[in-house]
């Protein structure tokens, strides 16, 4: 039976093709993704593939083939944890320091595609996630000069060249596949392939004629004398070059997707139980049976239903809950790198230990704020302006909201001066309890305020002594006077 589809088979081998050819790291991490990208295909895309995820079995004809590739279903393991890390790392807003209004403005659509910073990053973590790596190209439009973000997945990073320059490691050469989509006619459209090619101040733009042939369509100068090119790791191998850090994930998803097969065929089969007929001299096509016919039967000769036991399935149902178990230890425990531990019934359930740290995911934060710092400082390069900010991905991913009562004990030390009311803030700002957009700062400037505004109302008039009121008095004493 297969367990799992073997990607060393299927290595492609570099040839001598023109611009759109792969370079060799490229083609070495190539054979880690078609499993994980024919998985978000769902299970139409899965059936289409045939026997390269479903073989078929020995004595099985083509037609009971078909009939059971039609029954079987790939559930979408790793669709949903891919979702649900990406997820965990936006579950706060992205927070910015320091950005100048000018580019705060353009990240609410930073992408040009009404796309605001964190929607952007969820996208662009999913690639991170999925791949290993991926890279964001900030590029400028022509007309406005309104500098917008790309992301491009290592399968569209055809190939690169790089040297250490100023003591870092930067792009000479860049060739990014691209797919465009231009009207045909007053209805249809087209989608034309392209390899942006791109070095330090200039770019070409070469595509693919109706030969199939890449030629060249257009080339220019950019504002930038670097590459404007950014790049993010979630499993590094080397520089460009990583591998999908739930690729167990996906192989496990296509094991369950086999072991489900197997069980639907064998359920379907025996669905309706088989008449046999012992010591019967006739053939059994010469016997019909229903709920309102009758059966006579020879002396010495019996019939009865065979039909499997349960047990026969006990096996089945416990490797698929086993390979689902699996899923999920890859996709929370090893992933997040936490450990659960049940710690009894009064509390949670479970427990998280945060011990060992949160490996993946934490470098995967790590390296998406970096990539969006790095975005921000080529933003302000084609605006330039000397500041570029930085900003923060959340690292908190799993929350931890404070109940009611752990608020009213936070409170209560509060007012018996046992802690800061900044400790007090910040405490509830820990639990999920003040809004995204509160800040500790500007709060407790204004709360400072307000107490000086009420001493001052509260403050007594001063009075006036005997001396000043006389001398203000006399002149009205003159006039009565006269």
């Amino acid at each position: 039976m297969y367990s799992g589809y073997n990607i060393y088979e299927h290595r492609r081998q570099p040839n001598d093709g023109g611009i759109e050819q792969p370079c060799q790291a490229y083609l070495d991490q190539e054979v880690y993704w078609e499993v994980i990208e024919d998985l978000l295909t769902g299970s139409q895309g899965i059936r289409a593939k045939h026997r390269k995820y479903l073989p078929q079995m020995e004595r099985e004809d083509e037609r009971s083939y078909d009939r059971r590739l039609s029954r079987s279903v790939c559930p979408p393991y790793y669709e949903r944890i891919e979702k649900l890390l990406a997820g965990m790392l936006i579950r706060k807003p992205i927070r910015t320091n320091d950005v100048p209004p000018r580019i705060i403005e353009d990240l609410f659509d930073v992408d040009m595609q009404n796309n605001e910073l964190s929607v952007w990053a969820y996208t662009c973590a999913r690639t991170i996630l999925r791949y290993g790596h991926a890279g964001v190209l900030v590029e400028a439009d022509k007309n406005g000069g309104r500098p917008y973000w790309v992301t491009y997945s290592p399968r569209e990073i055809l190939g690169w060249r790089s040297e250490i320059i100023d003591g870092a490691r930067k792009f000479t050469q860049l060739r990014l596949l691209e797919k465009v989509v231009e009207p045909d006619g007053e209805y249809s459209e087209t989608t034309v392939e392209q390899v942006r090619l791109l070095t330090p101040g200039a770019f070409e733009i070469h595509r693919r004629n109706k030969q199939g042939e890449f030629t060249l369509h257009d080339e220019g100068t950019t504002s930038l004398s670097e590459i404007p090119f950014a790049v993010a790791y979630s499993n590094r191998v080397n520089f460009m070059e990583s591998r999908p850090p739930l690729g167990d994930v996906a192989q496990l998803n296509i094991l369950s997707y086999q072991n489900g097969s197997d069980v639907s065929n064998q359920l379907h089969i025996s669905a309706v139980p088989m008449l046999a007929f012992f010591g019967f001299p006739q053939s059994a096509e010469e016997v019909s049976a229903g709920p309102s016919e009758a059966l006579s039967l020879p002396t010495d000769s019996d019939a009865r239903f065979i039909e499997p036991e349960g047990k026969s399935f006990d096996a089945q149902f416990t490797q698929l809950d086993r390979i689902e178990k699996q899923i999920n230890e890859l996709g929370m425990a090893a992933i997040l790198g936490t450990k659960l531990k049940n710690v009894g019934e009064s509390s949670k359930a479970k427990e998280i230990d945060r011990s060992q740290g949160d490996s993946t995911m934490k470098v995967v934060a790590q390296q998406l704020q970096d990539l969006i710092d790095n975005c921000l400082m080529y933003h302000a390069k084609y605006l330039n302006l000397s500041q570029s900010g930085n900003c923060f991905v959340n690292r908190d991913f799993l929350g931890s909201r404070l109940d009611p009562q752990e608020i009213n004990s936070l409170k209560e030390l509060w007012t018996s001066g046992a802690i800061t009311q900044e400790t007090l803030l910040k405490q509830l700002e820990a639990g999920e309890v003040l809004g995204d957009d509160f800040e500790i700062e500007e709060e407790l400037l204004a709360v400072q305020q307000e107490g000086l505004t009420a001493m001052e109302a509260e403050a007594p008039i001063p009075e006036a002594n005997e001396d000043e009121e006389e001398e203000s008095a006399e002149p009205e004493d003159v006039d009565q006077e006269d």
